[in-house]
């Protein structure tokens, strides 16, 4: 009998049936032969070098990859030397854009413009607070939370203050700029304004009426452009806080309920420093939704392929649930460069390796419920069809398996090899495993030492009448 393992199912005290997805495991839709899908271990990441303090942000500009790491902004060459540029200041996370001539940096409240040579401000007081910044059609537009501001088309250092724009379909605050297909849309807490560029002598941009969409973000980085949408994590009025997708008016959750089950733990002041980006790579899309206890990855191509949601979580713990230490990912050098967010260090994803910064992490996928028909069965073997013989050399690493009868308590965990470096024929069988009376959750674990592509779980049972 074969168990479905691309998703599992637990229960918790409310009393509900819940969704756990796989950790440290990426979820492929493949027609293998073996089965329709297949659990691929996430990329591990490789330490590069050391900056000046905690990433903030980052971006691929002209073919170079800039940081701001803790006040500095930086340039970190091929070789990973690092370069300082210049101050931004103290602050939270920034943004990045650039036009034909500047490099923007929102960073604090303050706007900072860079050509390559030389790092400014811009100190006109008609600035006012910047929030956030994007770069279009030769303006770069901020916001305060209340306004829409450009700068001068002659002088990106100048703005004139009788070229203020606003959102006001809602007196809900702007929280974020994006541009998608060459417009810009404003985001704000309840609402999403479009605006054109129309070329009025005041405020350039006009709003798109037919486009505005009926729900907003909760922060200033909860949101990012994905498959050619606005992904973003908000709501509108009197509605709980969920990820969307949207454009052209209309929007379309992404968010499951295990997902928004896993929101409601947070209060709307945590998730409104949480942020989103993109990642497209190996015919998968991912959005990336780094919370402060958890970072959750949702896959659009691969939704595409099952027609259902798919979604993963990726953590930097052994055991149980916590934040991926990676953010900030972005392509550049041919390869996917990342900082971990709570220290200087900067580096690299690898998918040769699952460890993170040279520390071991933990994967862990569960399975749907075995049933029966309420009648008892024997298992009497469990078998993980798997690509084995990866591990690092000198290691015998070890997988665990455990079930529950109940989605809330589980069994001792019983341990086998996993094999070690080129036993690429090790078989992955846990044997007499005990019976049920009604039904059955199993779940498994390991290390990222055991570095496995699991394609099936395959059980050998005997039904028990009674």
């Amino acid at each position: 009998m074969q168990i479905p393992i691309l998703n599992g199912i637990y229960a918790d005290a409310t009393p509900d049936f819940r969704t756990s997805y796989p950790k440290n495991l990426v979820p492929v839709p493949k027609q293998t032969g073996i089965s329709a899908g297949y659990l691929r271990p996430a990329d591990g990441i490789v330490e590069a070098g050391t900056g000046p303090g905690i990433n903030r942000g980052g971006i691929n500009w002209n073919g170079t990859l800039y940081r701001v790491m803790g006040t500095k902004l930086v340039s970190i060459a091929d070789d990973n030397t690092v370069t300082e540029i210049g101050d931004v200041g103290t602050g939270g996370r920034v943004t990045f854009d650039y036009g034909f001539t500047y490099l923007a940096i929102a960073s604090g409240g303050r706007l900072y413009l860079y050509d390559g040579t030389t790092l400014a401000q811009v100190t006109d007081p008609d600035l006012g607070t910047v929030l956030d910044v994007v770069w279009v059609d030769g303006y770069y537009m901020t916001t305060d939370g209340e306004f829409l501001v450009v700068t001068d088309l002659d002088d990106s250092f100048a703005v004139n203050p009788l070229k203020y724009g606003s959102s006001e379909a809602d007196p809900d605050p702007v929280n974020a700029l994006l541009k998608l297909r060459n417009e810009i849309y404003a985001l704000n807490r309840y609402t999403i304004e479009v605006f054109d560029n129309v070329g009025t002598t005041g405020f350039p941009f006009q709003r798109i009426a037919g486009a505005q969409i009926q729900k907003g973000t909760v922060g200033t980085h909860a949101n990012c452009v994905f498959m050619e949408n606005i992904a973003f994590l908000g709501g509108g009025r009197n509605e709980a806080p969920s990820i969307y997708m949207g454009a052209n008016g209309s929007t379309q959750k992404i968010a499951t309920r295990e997902v928004e089950e896993i929101l409601a733990t947070y209060t709307e002041a945590q998730l409104s420093v949480a942020f989103l980006e993109e990642r497209t790579d190996k015919a998968h899309q991912f959005l990336i939704v780094h919370l402060p206890n958890h970072t959750l990855v949702f896959d659009g191509a691969a939704t595409q392929v099952m027609g259902q949601p798919v979604w993963f979580s990726l953590s930097s713990t052994l055991v149980g649930d916590g934040r991926w230490n990676a953010c900030t990912v972005i392509w550049c050098y041919d390869q996917w460069n990342v900082c971990h967010p709570d220290t200087n260090q900067f580096g690299y994803l690898d998918d040769t390796i699952s460890s993170h910064w040279n520390i071991d992490v933990g994967w862990e996928f569960g399975t749907q419920i075995v049933y029966n028909e309420s009648n008892g069965v024997i298992f009497h073997e469990m078998e993980l069809i798997a690509l084995t013989g990866h591990v690092a050399s000198g290691t015998s690493p070890t997988i665990w398996t455990q079930y529950s009868s109940d989605g809330e308590t589980w069994s001792v965990e019983k341990p086998i090899c996993a094999g070690t470096l080129g036993q690429r024929a090790k078989r992955l069988v846990w044997l007499q495993q005990g019976h049920m009376n009604n039904w059955r959750i199993q779940r498994f674990r390991g290390t990222s030492e055991a570095h496995l592509a699991i394609a099936r779980l395959e059980a050998r049972l005997e039904p028990l009448a009674f």
